[in-house]
């Protein structure tokens, strides 16, 4: 018996924030290197997470001129982790592609990720050599590098970005999660280990800045290990006790070396207080540490919507 062959489809998710001037030639570029291959249809999924430019109007006219697109609208800013599983809950797609509104994700680079998945791999992300980035964003890039290494066992060698590309059972599994501090290289590496990279080109930025701040990649930072990872409070735990120790031997030296020179006078209030402003700030760091987990429980627990979506954009008339 003949089997029927079936083209795959393509899902693109593209989260937007003040990218209105840049949008349109990412689309562009993408429905382009989609057309120079034969069988693969596409989707491109457009999320605004709720820009305070025009980029909502920009998606309003790129979905009236094509039925492959879909525009989705939050009804508030939630980060673009959250914006792309809004975008994933309505991909249809057997690969989900997701990269950045801002020209830097290379595009035309899309089907070397796709036939890297082809060869059995769950999911594969851009590895860029080269970053076109300020020198605080690569220090964000670093620091989540090391995070993923030293809190969520990141398997060796492979690198992260946010071009990539998974297959449909990942993103079905990523969009499980339904509570309000996403981080979605923590939810792929709990789906699959099968990761790889495939080399590329960061570009310049098209036009504007990066939209993440110091916070904002704190933020992230902070949904990565508390989320995904019991370690750090496994550190605290450690440290704590490690401090605890260290003030009970400490204790012993005085009280020793007082049995064997009755002479012997502590002195040195500034260093008891250095070590008691010490201790305090550990105490204190300790609690807050512990505070943001169960801040985390608290608000999971409350159901704070990971995402709101006010209006999705579709042209089934064209």
């Amino acid at each position: 018996m003949k089997t029927e062959w079936k083209m795959k489809k393509l899902s693109v998710i593209i989260p937007c924030y003040r990218s209105e001037k840049t949008l349109a030639s990412v689309v562009d570029e993408i429905r382009n290197t989609i057309r120079q291959r034969n069988g693969y249809r596409y989707q491109i999924v457009l999320v605004d997470d709720n820009s305070p430019d025009e980029v909502y109007n920009v998606i309003k006219r790129l979905c009236a001129d094509d039925q492959a697109l879909v525009g989705v609208r939050l009804s508030r800013n939630f980060g673009q982790q959250s914006a792309l599983l809004a975008g994933q809950s309505l991909a249809d797609g057997d690969i989900i592609v997701c990269l950045d509104d801002d020209g830097q994700s290379p595009a035309d680079k899309l089907y070397d990720l796709i036939d890297k998945l082809e060869q059995g791999f769950d999911a594969v992300f851009a590895k860029y050599n080269r970053k076109s980035q300020t020198l605080f964003r690569r220090f964000g890039s670093w620091m989540n590098l090391k995070m993923t290494e030293l809190l969520l066992d990141k398997p060796k060698g492979v690198e992260f970005s946010s071009f990539f590309a998974v297959k449909k059972f990942v993103s079905d599994e990523m969009i499980k999660y339904t509570n309000p501090f996403p981080y979605n290289v923590g939810l792929i590496l709990s789906i699959t280990r099968k990761i790889s990279n495939v080399d590329c080109e960061h570009r310049e930025r098209i036009d504007g800045k990066s939209g993440y701040t110091f916070l904002k990649l704190l933020s992230v930072w902070l949904n990565g290990f508390t989320a995904f990872s019991i370690k750090p409070l496994r550190f605290v735990s450690y440290f704590g006790l490690i401090i605890a120790f260290w003030g009970f031997g400490y204790g012993l030296y005085i009280v020793a070396r007082k049995l064997i020179d009755i002479h012997y006078v502590l002195i040195g209030w500034s260093s008891l207080m250095a070590i008691y402003l010490f201790l305090s700030g550990v105490i204190m760091f300790m609690l807050g540490f512990t505070g943001e987990y169960v801040s985390r429980i608290y608000t999971s627990i409350n159901k704070t919507p990971q995402y709101v979506i006010t209006e999705i954009l579709k042209n089934d008339h064209l």
